[in-house]
């Protein structure tokens, strides 16, 4: 897996960089100082994912992420950041960021975040999962519940709650007792439905609706 990490913090950066590099399995392709450094950097080594800071100077991690998702979509975005307030988290998501744990998440935590995200897993801190199941539900509270939006079947939203506690597909399948394949089609539903290019853009617009929780 080659890796990039974006990270304004020289000893940070440095940091991680050498943490990763005791991985098995992980390639550490370049670093970057900020998010435009990021996007160019990415351009030219074409890396599986990239560790993403947030708060950086120029541009900074959202708008970075979005970028790179838009200009490199076989790259994935893990965002690593000290905040897990409810507007990076949702700007990070809604950037297309597949993946946001925090700088307190332990070397091995990092290493399967970094492996879910290359296999295209959504991956969520808990801390953040909490956060955003409690948003969802004051948003839900809010709109007065109601049918699911876009006319996503109560099915369809069920698995899309599942997608964005980062369950996959074969996983989903085991707790609503179908087939991996029945749950492949009620996926690509939910991307038509909702206009998702990836589960990480789904998982975003559930918590835009306040499907999760």
């Amino acid at each position: 897996m080659r890796v990039v990490v974006v990270d304004d913090q020289t000893v940070v950066r440095e940091g991680l960089v050498t943490l990763l590099e005791t991985l098995p399995g992980i390639e550490v392709v370049g670093s970057a100082s900020d998010g435009e450094e990021a996007v160019d950097l990415v351009a030219e080594v074409s890396p599986d994912v990239v560790l993403m800071d947030l708060r950086m100077p120029r541009v900074d991690g959202v708008e970075a992420t979005r970028r790179i998702r838009a200009d490199h979509p076989g790259t994935q975005v893990v965002v690593l950041t000290t905040y897990a307030d409810d507007e990076s988290i949702v700007g990070a998501l809604r950037a297309g960021a597949i993946g946001y744990i925090t700088k307190d998440a332990g070397r091995d935590h990092i290493g399967r975040a970094l492996e879910a995200a290359a296999s295209g897993q959504a991956v969520l801190d808990p801390a953040v999962q909490a956060r955003l199941v409690d948003v969802a539900a004051l948003t839900r509270t809010r709109e007065g519940g109601g049918p699911p939006p876009d006319g996503l079947t109560e099915r369809e939203a069920e698995v899309l709650r599942l997608i964005a506690t980062g369950r996959s597909n074969a996983e989903i399948g085991r707790d609503l007792f179908v087939s991996e394949a029945t749950v492949k089609t009620h996926v690509n539903r939910i991307f038509a439905k909702t206009g998702s290019r990836d589960r990480s853009q789904a998982v975003a617009y559930a918590h835009r609706r306040g499907l999760v929780g």
